[in-house]
Formats: C-alpha cells, sequence, structure tokens
C-alpha cells in the first residue's frame, strides 16, 4: 500500500506548501532530484516508513519527527542505515529539504531504490500542524536553524544555537 500512495504522493508533492513565498523559494534551491513528498502525504502513511533525519546533531537534539533515525549531513554516518533493506520506503527530511535531498541522491546511488524527499522539510511538518519530539517525549520546539532560514517556520517554537546551552 506505501508503495502506491508513495508514488501518488511524490508526483503532487512538489509544490505543495502552504506558503506561496516558501513554494517559490523551495522550487529554485532544491534541483528535484529525488521523488517528493509533501508532509501532508507524510502524515498519512508514517507507520510504514523509515524516517531519516539528514540534519546536524544539534537540531536532532532539539526535536525530530518520531522515530526518526538521525544520519547527518556534513558528518553523514552511512552506518546509520547499514542495516536497512534497499527496497524499503524512506523519507529523508532536513529543516527545508536541500540537505536531505543530497542525502537521498546518496541513498539511490548506494542502491536504496524506495527514497524520497519531505519537500518543506521539518518546517514544514511542523507548520501543518506534524508533531515532533526530542529525548523526553512531544516538544513544541524546532531548531530553526539560523534567522534567514527560520523565516519559513510559522508554528512551534523556533531555537537557534546560541539558545542552546
Amino acid at each position: 500500500m506505501f508503495v502506491v500512495l508513495a508514488q501518488v504522493s511524490c508526483v503532487h508533492a512538489q509544490r505543495q506548501v502552504e506558503s506561496a513565498a516558501y513554494n517559490t523559494m523551495l522550487k529554485t534551491l532544491l534541483s528535484h532530484s529525488v521523488p517528493e513528498i509533501s508532509a501532508d502525504s507524510l502524515s498519512l502513511v508514517t507507520d510504514d516508513v523509515i524516517l531519516l533525519d539528514a540534519r546536524e546533531q544539534a537540531e536532532y537534539d532539539v526535536s525530530h519527527l518520531e522515530d526518526a533515525i538521525y544520519v547527518g549531513y556534513d558528518h553523514y554516518d552511512s552506518t546509520a542505515v547499514a542495516g536497512i533493506d534497499k527496497d524499503a520506503p524512506i523519507v529523508v527530511y532536513c529543516s527545508i529539504g536541500y540537505r536531505s535531498e543530497k542525502i537521498a541522491e546518496r541513498l539511490q546511488s548506494a542502491g536504496y531504490s524506495n527514497v524520497s524527499n519531505l519537500y518543506g522539510g521539518i518546517f514544514e511538518w511542523v507548520n501543518q500542524d506534524g508533531q515532533v519530539v526530542d529525548k523526553t517525549g512531544d516538544t513544541e520546539k524546532v531548531h530553526a536553524f539560523s534567522l534567514s532560514w527560520g523565516i519559513w517556520l510559522n508554528e512551534g517554537e523556533k531555537v537557534y544555537n546560541k539558545d542552546l546551552k
């Protein structure tokens, strides 16, 4: 069931974020080189998919999608995916979708056949009322990366590196 839903979702995921300005930025920033899934489509299939977080450890520690596996970006850890079936449905995400797109490309090059990028990233997930967690459970906090990128996060509590102790 996921494969069929993912194929439909990926076709329609492009250009499906709530903000027209955010959508315009994403259309130009992303290369759309891997299938994309929208936040609303992902919310329908989260039990059937492996989620990979392609942000840095400090971002992941602030919050992440429930059950997401940290793989990183600058310090990408390929051993984190070593035990995952190469045909398993995988969705990679980061803050907005750029870093996750690059990690999804690496996964495809490594032979993973059912990889998608979360269009709009964790920002759009939270903007559409998706839940995030930290090590203690549900949280409203989201690492907003920087002031310039944080403008795309309209919901949740923004956390920046300067706020981390």
